[in-house]
This record gives structure tokens, sequence and C-alpha cells, in this order.
């Protein structure tokens, strides 16, 4: 088995970006699985073309594309990307799309197939905060995670993909008072406990609580 995971590099000003850095941190095998880390550019349609050479590249048999969310507590896999971007900020290109189809002849929406409440509950289980997201937001996050899928439902319906959602690392919230982070190498340690899920419970998620009210 090969997994593909993907890490933004920095954008909206920062120096540095958590999702890349975890990534980087992974060791190349675990759970027996071959894990191929690439670096995904934090600008529209771009990051899809780049994940999609990679997916031809490498043809792994899952995807995984991480992203940064500041504010948030805890490592969130997605449940589901829409069919938009509107952009709160400008990428890395100075793109700034509003109300946008990411693809005309794509659904609404799609769903992770990945098992996201599997890897929740390995994190939770090994002493990490995690909970599912139901929201990807409609940045590039979104747009890739939103690509990745319409890859999948039009060209590699054999793959898994999603998108998990990590916080803020310290030094990023050194100016940002009350603001959640989370430890580099705890991160990372999260990813590779999300793969292992992936390894475990690849065929069929576990039934279990996972939403939310509100």
């Amino acid at each position: 088995m090969k997994v593909l995971i993907s890490g933004f590099d920095p954008f909206g000003g920062e120096p540095i970006n958590p999702a890349l850095e975890a990534v980087k941190l992974l060791p190349n095998n675990i759970a027996g699985v071959e894990v191929i880390k690439v670096e995904i550019p934090t600008v529209f349609n771009k990051s899809i073309e780049a994940l999609e050479s990679s997916i031809k590249n490498h043809n792994p048999d899952a995807v995984i594309c991480i992203g940064q969310a500041g504010g948030r507590f805890a490592v969130m896999p997605e449940r589901v990307a829409i069919n938009i971007d509107d952009a709160r900020i400008k990428d890395n290109e100075g793109n700034q799309p509003i109300d946008i189809k990411i693809k005309e002849d794509g659904e609404n929406a799609y769903f992770s197939n990945l098992p996201i409440k599997a890897m929740v509950k390995n994190m939770v289980d090994n002493g990490y905060p995690s909970a599912i997201s139901n929201t990807a937001g409609t940045f590039v996050c979104n747009h890739i995670m939103y690509g990745l899928l319409y890859l999948i439902d039009k060209k590699y319906s054999y793959m898994k993909g999603g998108f998990i959602h990590v916080p803020y690392i310290p030094n990023q919230v050194v100016t940002k008072p009350n603001t959640p982070y989370m430890n580099l190498q705890d991160i990372s340690k999260c990813l590779e406990l999300c793969i292992e899920a992936l390894v475990n419970n690849g065929d069929e998620d576990i039934k279990t609580i996972g939403g939310t009210i509100c």
C-alpha cells in the first residue's frame, strides 16, 4: 500500500505552515505502508494541478491532504468539501475568487472516503485532541479537498482520499493571545496515527458518534 500525503506552503503572512512541517517529520514507512510526502502551493487551481501530477507520478492507494486551521484546538479530519471558492484573503499568487465553482461538472459536495472516525478515535485513544470537522472552509484547503475528491470521482475510483486540518504551532501564537496551538511533533504523531487508522480501517469506517449540535 502507498499513501501520498501533502502539506501546503506558508500563506497569509505566516513564515511557516505546520501542515507542511508535520508532513516532513513523518517516517517513510508507517504500519507497513510507503509514505510519499509532497509540498503543494497555496494557490487556487495550481494546487489541484500539483496534486494530480503527484498522483500520476506515484499512483498511490490513498491521498491525504493536510492544511493549517489557525484557531482550532485539535487535529481534525474533514468530512465534506463543497464546490465553491470564496476567498477571505488572497492566495500566494494574489488570486481571490469570490463565489466561484471549483468544477462546473462536479457535484455540489463530496464526502471524504477516509475512515475519519477511526482516525479520530486512534488519536484520542493515544492522548491527542481530535474531532471530526464538518467544514473545510472556502479557501484553498476546501479547494484542494474538493479537487482531490473530484479526481477520485472522475478518474481514480479505486483511491481513498480526504483532508485533515491541524492547529497552529507555538511560535505562531506568540502575538496571538488565547489562541490554541499544538507542538509540531505531536501534530506529526497525530498524522502518523491517522495513517495507521487508514491501514486498519480502510475498507469501512467505525460506527461511533462524531457529529456536532451546531
